[in-house]
């Protein structure tokens, strides 16, 4: 009989039970997977060693870098700082048009070539001058207990954490995985269950739920992203139907995010997103009554830049990831002093759109 012997990173991985049948279901995302021994979920990350599940890139990353905050993009949430990210390896979620799916496809052995334990990474970012921690670069949900240890590290030291997540999680894990977060950018990635059924393996309703979650449950910072790609998730009829889905759940405060595709991984034949498709998305969910709408991946002072909706005064200027006027005391409008949502603070950074990769280990 062949003895099972776990991986070094294998780190003892929650929200499972044992099936009458003797497999094991992994009831950390809708998935779930259903697994015999030695066998692994759809996201890899997650495997059956004997009777349990475990995280198999615990304390392993695919690689640090310090970003921007703007970068996740996260634009109401401690603007002008650096923020520490980190991924690992793996997803729960089969995107044809990922962009980062290097990463989120990747083998662990094959992407995780640094590693640090959740002290040395709370360590790291206080050493280098980071605000916050973001997991992301591949879905945070996947590798949970790893982030949820670093979160609480960084909270004693005064460091926030950012979950960038698709939102694929199960009602039974969400409450404890964003018990720890300080703010999160979910992917809405369409407003079409068919959609999430033929190019990302997976279902609209849980990502509602957990946008309606945050928004209603929690006092985790929210923003939504959401990629338009041409003939795919762009049509006026979608966003209409997403914008009033929006500002009745979500309400008028929460920053949504449009953001340009470029063709990758398996919609290499899909065209890149016109910025007059993401100017168009902009203003139907403006004439929803939707405040902070934005667009992204694309040079649009007017649509990346932070306008209050009462007075009109330029609150924070931005030039994709450049930052320049910046009109707000504390969270406050200069121009009419009126109170705008988000985690300003009282001092605003001055990180730039520097990008710089760190070696932790």
């Amino acid at each position: 009989m062949m003895v099972e012997a776990p991986r070094l990173s294998a780190h003892p991985g929650r929200w499972w039970t044992t099936l009458a049948d003797g497999r094991i279901e992994c009831r950390l995302c809708p998935r779930y997977c259903k697994l015999q021994r030695g066998q692994r979920g759809f996201c890899f990350a997650r495997q059956r060693i004997g009777d349990e599940v475990v995280l198999t890139a615990y304390g392993r990353s695919s690689g640090f870098c310090i970003d921007p905050i703007e970068k996740k993009p996260l634009y109401h949430f401690l603007p002008r700082t650096s923020v520490l990210s980190f991924g690992t390896a793996g997803c729960n979620l089969g995107c044809r048009f990922c962009q980062n799916w290097d990463i989120s496809k990747a083998r662990e052995s094959d992407r995780l070539a640094d590693e640090a334990s959740p002290e040395q990474v709370a360590k790291a970012a206080a050493r280098l001058g980071c605000h916050s921690v973001a997991f992301t670069y591949n879905d945070p949900v996947v590798f949970a207990e790893y982030a949820l240890d670093v979160a609480r590290v960084c909270r004693e030291r005064g460091i926030k954490t950012v979950a960038v997540t698709a939102g694929y999680i199960t009602g039974e894990a969400r409450p404890e995985f964003f018990r720890e977060m300080d703010a999160a950018n979910v992917d809405l990635k369409a407003f079409s269950d068919d959609f999430y059924r033929r190019l990302c393996f997976a279902r609209l309703q849980p990502v509602l739920d957990t946008l309606t979650y945050l928004r209603r449950e929690t006092g985790v910072w929210l923003e939504v992203t959401t990629l338009l790609i041409p003939g795919a998730n762009d049509s006026s009829d979608e966003i209409d139907r997403a914008s009033d889905w929006f500002a009745q759940h979500l309400g008028a405060d929460v920053p949504w995010h449009f953001t340009a595709f470029h063709p990758d991984f398996k919609m290499l034949a899909t065209p890149r997103t016109p910025p007059e498709t993401l100017q168009r998305a902009r203003e139907i969910a403006r004439s929803k009554g939707l405040r902070y709408v934005y667009t992204g991946n694309v040079r649009d002072r007017a649509g990346g830049s932070t306008w209050c909706p009462w007075c009109g005064t330029l609150l924070i200027e931005r030039e994709g990831y450049e930052l320049g006027a910046y009109n707000l005391e504390s969270n406050r409008c200069k121009g009419c002093g009126r109170r705008i949502p988000g985690r300003f603070g009282h001092q605003t950074g001055s990180w730039g759109a520097r990008r710089m990769p760190v070696k932790l280990s």
